[in-house]
């Protein structure tokens, strides 16, 4: 059995196909596989490793029914017409839970740096112009006391708010389709509608998956609601907010400032307004970027495709329901 990969994962997901006596192609050129390549590689494999791989549409699946599993290097899964690989048989695995404390930690690094300007102020250092400091001048926001509202309150969303509460005091607010009463009764967090957690909180931090939806939900009208001095975190993905409307909101003062760890589209291109504001920090795509989470997502990644090479039932589905056909 072999493996298409992508891209170059972490050591530690390959050991693991060594060690099952699974072999693999991956790879390692800078040059990102455009659909047409990557169905060509993945008719010649058994199985695929994905990250981040665009085109997983239903042509991809129709020609690439033969593949025993795909696994995606990511917890989303936005990019894959699941529906596509159901109905051809294939089984799609994921990574899930392994990044919600990188996440989340993400988050609060832009929250900490966008209330502090301090990307700004270290940017000015660079162009030298630090000069002589006047106490009212650049500053910011203590987190102190705050309200952080949290759209989407799952795994990383709960992970940040804990952070906060625990940290800085902060009351918790949260929009959701359903309750988490494990978040309400661990840290006061308080579910309200979507118009009052804008309205109420000082950061509005977003944790939802993209879907019909969410797509575009953080609108012009969306950031007219928050509060002048209010501050849009988005470590989901680029397709939640609008991003017209967020740099109008930025430029006239709507809101305070915003953190983006994701973007439509990305890469985001180098000229892109966003990059120049003083109340603007954007991270490209960093969110599970660190040692640990990296190497324990290749291993979900691995573990997905060992079963499903075996003919068994994947560790981290997404389309459990491949097995009831």
């Amino acid at each position: 059995m072999n493996v298409f990969i992508n891209k170059i994962i972490p050591e530690k997901g390959l050991k693991l196909l060594e060690e099952a006596g699974i072999t693999y192609t991956m790879w390692k050129e800078k040059t990102i596989l455009d659909r047409e390549q990557a169905i060509y590689f993945c008719k010649g494999h058994d199985a695929f490793i994905s990250a981040g791989q665009s085109g997983l549409d239903a042509d991809f699946f129709a020609q690439c029914k033969h593949l025993k599993v795909v696994a995606l290097h990511s917890v989303g899964f936005d990019g894959v017409d699941v529906a596509a690989a159901t109905k051809n048989g294939v089984p799609i695995g994921n990574t899930p839970n392994v990044l919600n404390r990188a996440t989340a930690e993400t988050a609060l690094l832009l929250m900490l740096t966008v209330a502090r300007k301090a990307l700004f102020l270290h940017k000015k250092i660079q162009k030298g112009q630090w000069g002589v400091a006047q106490p009212t001048e650049d500053l910011g926001f203590d987190m102190e006391g705050k309200t952080l509202g949290v759209v989407g309150l799952g795994r990383i969303g709960a992970e940040l708010a804990r952070i906060c509460k625990q940290s800085w005091n902060m009351d918790i607010l949260y929009f959701n389709r359903g309750r988490n009463k494990e978040a309400e009764q661990e840290f006061g967090a308080k579910k309200v509608s979507f118009e009052e957690l804008l309205s109420s909180s000082d950061v509005v931090s977003v944790h939802t998956a993209l879907t019909a939806e969410t797509k575009g939900m953080f609108n012009a009208d969306a950031f007219e609601r928050m509060k002048p001095t209010g501050i849009f975190i988005n470590t989901s993905r680029g397709g939640v907010h609008d991003e017209q409307a967020l740099i109008s909101a930025l430029e006239k003062g709507v809101i305070w400032g915003a953190g983006l760890d994701v973007t439509n589209p990305e890469p985001m291109k180098a000229g892109n307004p966003l990059l120049e504001m003083e109340n603007a920090v954007v991270f490209p795509h960093i969110g599970s970027s660190t040692v640990e989470t990296r190497g324990e997502m290749s291993r979900c990644v691995a573990e997905n495709i060992i079963a499903g090479l075996k003919g068994e039932r994947l560790p981290y589905p997404v389309n459990p329901e491949v097995y009831d056909s």
